[in-house]
């Protein structure tokens, strides 16, 4: 998806094909001539593929927006700017969002650029669906599904982010210029049978050129996102008449967890997906080989001058250094209170959760409003791939969509649901072994507690994710379709205040850390963030530095806990359509029934 010549001809192409909508009568029959050429051209069909991608890589879309901003203020994410509550960037996570917001309320913005993405892959499925010859030609079927597929990938998000959303499964045309608000459940009902159908045209990783690469749609991906939709269709959400499932029974949970059962049994018993140690899967991602069959099942695919995966999310570099040319990274990080639910045998926890920034070539740490996602690491880039980040604004790193541990763990939610717990046990069991690889015993006094009812295991999965997929965007989504979005946040406010106050499961937690740097002239060794640290030995060993470790500074207008969220969460789970789009839908779009 890197090579630049297939994107600049996608985009000379795309000039004939996607057009505005006041032009949209005028270029009918040049358009369907075009397609004639361009569809039954394998050469030129390929170039729809990376022409949709082109959409999730502008400034505003997947880029510098919605992979930004989607998902924070959770019990494990959180925006770095919440305490600037009335902000614009902490409006976006607070349940207090504007429409009118100065970082989303452009007509160039994601959800633009979202219906751009669907426009394009609107035009190729009818393209490929009447000139590929899909029936008979494996590499144009490989195509098709790949499109229908990627589709499906920005509706996820759309439907993720702001509910009930236009449904757009055609191009456009002049009586659909102007589309109300589609139920919810006619998309996730069309999605599911895209889905479907792309799985019987897709490869899986590794068995064609094409899906040895996690840049490009393989089966396992296709079915794993299928998994991921059903359950989301049969969960919880935010509607006009408040907060339940679908009416539809089409639709019903039982029907969707089969679904999500099947497809992730289809992935797991296909032997094309295993887990990789948990560091080493992220030290993949960053090595950008691309190779397929192993965790990653795909990403999102950003040219080296593009993309703000550790711009954004990554562990800060207040300078730069050897490392990487920007002084960037940390704009969100993990919500502190999680740190102190891992075990401090789970090998996640340091992963996931880094409690120190890079100040001239050296780790110092943070305080504890303050840790950072360490999936995401320019150093790993440089270690991994030998790439130094140059670009003042982008570090070009893929944002990892999907993994096979989620794969296993959503089997494992949904064979609970349907078989009970100890038919879900292995699955959850192999995501724990990595997780503690040096303490089989943990694990088995885990899996012992947790399959003694359905109630206890749903109870470990909910939790389970949270420790597994810290920064990886998963977590809002997730609660909202359990129905625990305003639960979990209350207890993490009342964490968040206990750990503060060092009350509770916290009340012996050393007030200050200990540190120094250690041999290697670079790295920070840290003493007092481990339950049974004390400060009589954090001050007997001799470290050179010390700190209070606190969330709050004196003059603080509000509280950490208090800038979680603003307004009650389950009012506000979805953000409102920008007002810009309001404005120009010719009447058709309103953010009734949505808390705005």
């Amino acid at each position: 998806m890197k090579n630049l010549l297939v994107k600049i001809i996608w985009m000379l192409i795309f000039g004939g094909l996607i057009t505005s909508c006041e032009d949209v009568l005028e270029v009918e029959s040049e358009s369907s001539l075009d397609e004639s050429v361009i569809f039954s051209n394998p050469s030129l069909a390929e170039g729809a593929v990376a022409g949709i991608i082109h959409s999730f890589g502008e400034t505003n879309s997947y880029r510098g927006r919605f992979i930004l901003y989607y998902g924070m203020n959770t019990d494990t994410e959180v925006t770095h700017s919440l305490k600037d509550v009335d902000g614009d960037k902490a409006r976006l996570s607070n349940y207090n969002t504007n429409v009118n917001n100065g970082n989303m309320n452009t007509e160039n913005n994601a959800w633009a650029k979202f219906y751009e993405g669907i426009e394009r892959a609107n035009v190729a499925i009818r393209g490929l669906r009447k000139y590929g010859d899909v029936e008979n030609n494996e590499y144009m079927a490989q195509l098709l599904g790949e499109v229908l597929t990627l589709r499906a990938v920005i509706y996820n998000d759309l439907l993720r982010a702001w509910g009930d959303v236009p449904a757009r499964f055609e191009p456009v045309n002049a009586e659909t210029v102007y589309l109300p608000r589609s139920d919810r459940d006619i998309i996730y009902k069309q999605l599911l049978a895209d889905l479907e159908e792309a799985a019987q045209l897709v490869a899986w990783p590794n068995e064609t050129e094409i899906t040895s690469s996690t840049e490009r749609i393989n089966k396992a991906f296709v079915k794993g996102l299928r998994a991921r939709l059903a359950l989301a269709a049969g969960g919880y959400g935010q509607r006009p008449d408040g907060i339940r499932r679908s009416n539809d029974p089409d639709l019903a949970p039982e029907k969707m967890y089969e679904i999500a059962k099947n497809e992730c049994l289809d992935v797991i018993n296909s032997g094309t997906a295993q887990l990789e140690t948990f560091e080493g899967v992220f030290r993949s991602l960053h090595r950008e080989d691309y190779v397929a069959g192993k965790e990653i099942l795909w990403e999102i695919p950003f040219d080296a001058g593009r993309g703000r995966v550790i711009f954004d999310l990554g562990v800060r570099h207040t300078t730069t250094d050897k490392y990487t040319g920007q002084n960037r990274g940390g704009s969100n990080g993990p919500n502190p209170a999680i740190f102190y639910d891992f075990d401090v045998d789970d090998v996640r926890r340091d992963v996931s959760c880094v409690p120190y920034e890079w100040t001239n070539g050296v780790q110092v740490p943070t305080n504890l409003n303050k840790f950072y996602f360490g999936k995401y690491r320019y150093e790993w880039l440089y270690e991994e791939a030998g790439r130094r980040v140059e670009a003042p604004n982008d570090d070009g790193l893929n944002f990892l969509y999907m993994r096979y541990s989620d794969v296993l763990l959503m089997a494992a939610e949904a064979i609970n649901e349907l078989d009970g717990p100890d038919a879900a046990a292995p699955y959850l069991r192999a995501v724990r072994e990595r997780a503690f690889p040096n303490n089989p015993e943990k694990v088995d006094a885990y899996m012992a507690q947790v399959t003694t009812s359905k109630e206890a295991f749903f109870n470990a999965i909910v939790d389970e994710r949270a420790l597994e997929f810290v920064g990886e965007k998963l977590r809002k989504a997730d609660l909202i379709r359990w129905n625990l979005l305003g639960q979990k946040l209350q207890e993490s406010a009342e964490k968040l205040r206990q750990l503060e106050n060092r009350e509770g499961k916290y009340a012996n937690l050393p007030r200050n850390i200990y540190f120094r740097t250690a041999e290697d002239g670079e790295s920070v060794e840290i003493y007092g963030l481990n339950f049974g640290d004390t400060d009589e030995e954090g001050a007997s060993l001799g470290y050179s530095e010390s700190k209070e470790w606190t969330m709050e500074s004196e003059g603080d207008l509000v509280t950490y806990w208090d800038a979680l969220y603003v307004n009650d969460p389950d009012e506000q789970q979805y953000w409102p359509i920008w007002q810009v789009f309001i404005d120009s839908s010719n009447g058709m779009l309103t953010n009734d029934g949505y808390g705005y």
